[in-house]
């Protein structure tokens, strides 16, 4: 157990560190956005990026603009485009001392500046963009302490697709998330009545948790329907207002189902005992409660813009909640492990016991596996990807949690032999031996 433990917590903390540096890239999916600055005295407020096309457009309508100072040269103050790489070197060049203002660097796209205001509080600008790339939208003041802004700015980015000249709000490499999402969604559904059909035929060595099972698969379907009629909407109007809704509600229960049935199995519920034991039950009551937290989180990520004050705040608290989540129900199943090991010691049914300790200890290094991969390795995948095939991120944390589904119910389906729970006598010696064999080995 002592080893399991520090294994497991070694583990948790790896993945803290790795989710905690994977904030700092986390890229944001750019619709109509409506943001409101108040007295702010920022240098620099990043507003939305976006991948375009040569055939990119970009709407700004700016309102109710306010200035503390309107005596200052405005040609410094205004908004521009820019990539990631030009940023990079504007940033040098400041530092450098080549430039002052990040507005007077020759890598920056100039959009709007306020000295074109004429006494107005307010303008409308549409910027065409026939340089494929990804952009970030940026509002620049450079006076800095000496002058505060206060504005309401709506800003729209947006592709025109094809002859039709359709506008397309998704980015470049995420107009096909709809189909990838709606493709999942049918998949997890001929999942779950495949499951329905394995109910049946295996009626009378069904438990409780297998009906559990297929709510898991039902929630995870509904979930990326709803996902995929979401970006299917913002894709043809830039806001996703309606089925946002269903998204959250199903997104949320999917959450709490999915962690629950990894502790519930963990646990051994409903296979090696029909309870919970005390701590078992605070292990729930932990991880539901935070998991509603998580959902609220993930809503004010989501809903509000992807810089603003407390963006970054509660994109920390969404992870910190996922990671407490992800080590919670690893304990359970470690807990399982050591009461399996004892048990094969000592009641004289070795085993059977050694049999579910192999199929626990199987299922602990899988849960790893999948929180690691979803967590950490689909987050890198998403920074060092093209912005041209930021989709192959989704598709790779679908194809795995897939994976992990279709793990979770061929280990753990309905057998009336299943060789983890019922064996014969020769398989029970065969097993003792090999037992007796593994503790010469460990000593």
């Amino acid at each position: 157990m002592g080893s399991l433990s520090s294994e497991a917590q070694q583990h948790c903390l790896g993945l803290l560190w790795l989710l905690l540096i994977c904030l700092c890239f986390y890229p944001s999916l750019a619709e109509i956005r409506f943001t409101e600055i108040r007295n702010d005295d920022r240098a620099i407020i990043p507003f939305d990026q976006f991948g375009f096309t040569h055939t990119g457009r970009l709407e700004l309508n700016v309102s109710k603009i306010s200035l503390s100072n309107s005596n200052l040269d405005l040609n410094k103050v205004g908004f521009f485009l820019c990539t990631l790489d030009s940023w990079l070197h504007v940033i040098q060049q400041l530092e450098d001392g080549e430039i002052r203002c990040a507005l007077e660097s020759d890598l920056i796209k100039s959009v709007y500046t306020f000295n074109s205001l004429n006494k107005d509080d307010n303008f409308n600008k549409l910027y065409r963009e026939s340089d494929a790339d990804q952009y970030n939208l940026v509002f620049a003041n450079c006076y800095q302490q000496q002058l505060k802004v206060s504005m309401d700015v709506l800003s729209a980015m947006y592709n025109l697709d094809g002859k039709s000249s359709t506008r397309d709000y998704l980015p470049t490499g995420k107009t096909i998330l709809p189909r990838v999402y709606f493709l999942f969604s049918v998949i997890y559904f001929c999942l779950a009545a495949l499951w329905i059909h394995i109910l049946y035929k295996k009626r009378l060595t069904v438990f409780h948790i297998h009906f559990f099972m297929l709510a898991v698969v039902i929630l995870k379907a509904l979930n990326l329907l709803c996902e995929a009629e979401d970006k299917s909407y913002i894709k043809r109007t830039g806001s996703a207002h309606g089925w946002d809704v269903l998204f959250y509600i199903f997104s949320f229960l999917k959450g709490i189902s999915l962690f629950t049935l990894i502790v519930l199995i963990g646990t051994g519920w409903s296979f090696v005992k029909p309870y919970l034991q005390d701590k078992e039950k605070k292990v729930l009551m932990i991880v539901i409660p935070l998991q509603v937290v998580a959902n609220i989180a993930q809503v004010v990520i989501d809903e509000s813009g992807p810089y603003g004050h407390d963006w970054v705040t509660w994109r920390q608290i969404f992870l910190l909640v996922d990671v407490v989540c992800c080590c919670a129900v690893l304990f359970p199943i470690v807990w399982s492990i050591k009461n399996l090991r004892e048990a094969a010691r000592t009641d004289g049914k070795a085993a059977v016991n050694l049999m579910k300790l192999t199929l626990f200890r199987h299922y602990y290094i899988v849960v790893i596996c999948y929180i690691y991969f979803t967590r950490v390795i689909v987050y890198a995948l998403e920074t060092i990807t093209s912005y041209r095939y930021s989709w192959t991120s989704v598709v790779a944390a679908e194809l795995a949690t897939l994976a992990f589904y279709v793990f979770t119910g061929y280990k753990f389906k309905p057998e009336a032999h299943n060789p983890y729970f019922v064996i014969d006598d020769e398989e029970e010696e065969a097993a003792a031996e090999a037992l007796k064999l593994e503790d010469e080995f460990e000593l």
